[in-house]
């Protein structure tokens, strides 16, 4: 019997665009750090705060964004969200105080936080749900080939210009083009939640309990969280906050700790690489419904790659946790979505896609802050170190509490 068709021309778009909105993200990611030093000469915990500054904004943001995504049409909320991403990317090229990039750095995090919510629910929307297990993690090739690229350019470009402000255009050109894709889109429309046997309220106008009812259903928790995936989202918050360390404080660490000046892309690329590699090798695994398996591996390949890092503070310590961490990643993060969209009803799609995003940046925001912070009082060495040993706590949760609770509570 014939499969449905996985890459239609909906699907196709989504993805370009969510590769396009990641690459003007990652563009810049690499090389804040050494633009707040070298141009606001700003010390390492103030960089820690600025940074932050983003993800609290869009961990502020997501929850409200599931809720839009899952009462409004999908369509208009995406298109709002991106018009705003791509405005923002402006405001870095007039910030000429380190107090107006602040402002317009944490402003940003806003639109960022919305937009992931809703290209990713509207591409669980448009594939067949025979095949949404292995697209969701083939959609995720989009964001690692964003990784892989995008460093590498801008560490090429800046080597070769010495010009932060070239990689601020080039972002927000970036970022205007992912939004003209998926502008063709068809509208959407709005899931309907109240329509949801557990979300019914007395509808009767005359009855006052009814309209406590509808009142409290609005202000209900379940609209902005998906409380009965609690569990897996505090696992999440383990493995962004490791990755919020690395990903920000390694060109800084490489450089001063392992005298490694121009190898920051080329980790970038190997992790990417292995996240590729990895979510290839997996797809048949998600198509065959095989998600703690896939999560399981992921964890433990990632433990391998924080550890490596910091026992071999070399090159080949370096680069090799790379690939590990690719590899971990690849296999870890559709594994993790799938799950929770598995605990999802069709109406909660973007509250679920929001609690896993929220919980990814509460773990990039307080790994950004605690990486900041441990490097200043102590040192690069024992900001990683932190990474490892929260690595392995992530792991052993999942072993001990998420696997089985995801088993309990999946639809």
């Amino acid at each position: 019997m014939a499969q449905d068709r996985l890459w239609n021309k909906n699907y196709c778009r989504v993805m370009t665009a969510n590769f396009s909105l990641f690459f003007a993200f990652y563009l810049l990611t690499p090389l804040l750090p050494l633009y707040l030093v070298e141009r606001f000469d700003a010390t390492k915990d103030v960089v820690g705060l600025v940074l932050s500054g983003y993800t609290l904004t869009a961990l502020l943001t997501r929850p409200f964004s599931g809720f839009l995504v899952d009462t409004f049409p999908r369509k208009r909320v995406l298109m709002i969200c991106f018009a705003l991403f791509f405005l923002f990317f402006g405001g870095y090229l007039g910030a000429s105080s380190l107090l107006l990039f602040t402002i317009v750095r944490t402003l940003h995090g806003a639109p960022f936080g919305a937009l992931t919510v809703a290209n990713s629910t509207v591409a669980i929307d448009v594939l067949p749900s025979s095949r949404r297990n292995e697209g969701i993690g083939y959609y995720g090739l989009s964001n690692n080939l964003a990784m892989a690229i995008a460093p590498t350019v801008a560490i090429y470009l800046y080597r070769l210009t010495d010009n932060f402000q070239l990689l601020f255009w080039l972002a927000l050109v970036i970022a205007g083009l992912g939004m003209a894709v998926v502008s063709p889109l068809p509208s959407s429309p709005k899931a309907e939640r109240n329509k949801s046997p557990e979300n019914h309220t007395d509808t009767n106008p005359r009855s006052l309990e009814g309209g406590r009812k509808r009142a409290g259903a609005i202000l209900r928790l379940d609209r902005f969280f998906l409380l009965r995936a609690w569990v897996l989202a505090v696992n999440m918050v383990f493995f962004g906050f490791c990755f919020g360390v690395i990903s920000n404080y390694l060109a800084i660490y490489s450089r001063q700790v392992m005298g490694i000046t121009g190898g920051t892309g080329t980790w970038f690329l190997l992790v990417a690489g292995g996240l590729m590699a990895s979510r290839l090798q997996g797809a048949k695994a998600l198509r065959e419904g095989k998600l703690v398996m896939n999560a399981a591996e992921g964890t433990i390949i990632s433990s391998a790659a924080y550890l490596l890092f910091v026992l071999l503070p070399n090159e080949i310590g370096y680069y090799g946790s790379a690939i590990l961490l690719g590899l971990g990643n690849g296999h870890l993060w559709p594994a993790f979505q799938n799950m929770i969209i598995s605990m999802a009803h069709h109406n909660e799609r973007g509250t679920a896609n929001s609690t896993l995003l929220i919980s990814w940046d509460i773990g990039i925001g307080l790994g950004v802050l605690a990486g900041g912070f441990v490097s200043e009082h102590l040192s690069y060495t024992a900001a990683f170190w932190m990474v490892a040993i929260a690595q392995l706590l992530g792991t052993t949760l999942f072993f001990l509490a998420t696997r089985l609770n995801y088993l309990r509570k999946k639809l």
